[in-house]
């Protein structure tokens, strides 16, 4: 039986809570059932999506507030919603809980950070040194944008092999990883790119977008293939 996989809710555009479509695709080509886990503000219910499904995906979508990884609001940094926030966060953390297996991507790395005890750059212009562009304006999504490098004997490098180009649309990034949480990958640049949590089966996340280059990308597709895998394995025997 195909493993359920949980795709938590990337935010609000009015009164209407949305996923963008490639992360249903990416996860219904890779073999997984994709299912959507809107935002709601009970703990008995994320406790039941925590047990509902097989794995789960975070996605990308719109600044975290400050506040929640201990800073103030600076120069720089996008709109906002606490109550999206504290959301993934709290359900992250259930998640995290059980072992089962975690893709977060973009927005989705950096929630996985923050949750466990990590900060972000606000924005990028505040880290020092000559930092690359990584909002892209190419003309497709699935266009790749710079170089990263993964980290010898991580997860990552297992799956993607170690020097990948990748697509970009970010201003924001981590900063210091959370409790437990082990680099990756990065860019030339020094910009941290992949992080996963050592100890636990599959708990990773990205900052590039692989669901826009799963067509043309046997990495990307490599990827979403190991989550839905270990995914399979958290089935209920």
């Amino acid at each position: 039986m195909e493993p359920t996989i949980g795709i938590v809710v990337c935010g609000f555009t009015g009164n209407r809570q949305f996923v963008t479509n490639p992360y249903i695709q990416a996860i219904r080509y890779s073999k997984g059932l994709p299912v959507i886990l809107p935002l709601v503000r009970s703990d008995r219910i994320l406790d039941q999506y925590a047990g509902l499904c097989d794995g789960f995906l975070f996605c990308g979508g719109g600044d975290i507030t400050p506040l929640l990884f201990g800073e103030e609001p600076r120069d720089g940094n996008g709109k906002t919603s606490i109550t999206v926030d504290l959301f993934q966060i709290r359900l992250m953390k259930k998640i995290l809980q059980t072992g089962k297996p975690v893709l977060a991507i973009c927005r989705g790395m950096q929630i996985l950070s923050v949750a466990c005890g990590g900060s972000i750059w606000q924005d990028m212009k505040m880290i020092p040194g000559n930092v690359l562009n990584h909002m892209q304006q190419s003309a497709s999504r699935s266009d790749i944008s710079h170089r990263i490098r993964t980290e010898r004997d991580s997860l990552l490098r297992r799956y993607i092999g170690s020097v990948l180009y990748v697509n970009s649309f970010h201003h924001q990034s981590v900063n210091a990883p959370g409790k437990n949480m082990l680099v990756s990958a990065r860019a030339q640049d020094g910009t941290i790119e992949a992080i996963e949590l050592s100890g636990h089966p599959f708990a990773l996340g990205v900052q590039w977008h692989p669901e826009c280059m799963y067509r043309t990308s046997p990495e990307m597709r490599s990827l979403f293939h190991e989550f839905i895998a270990h995914s399979l394995i958290t089935q209920p025997k």
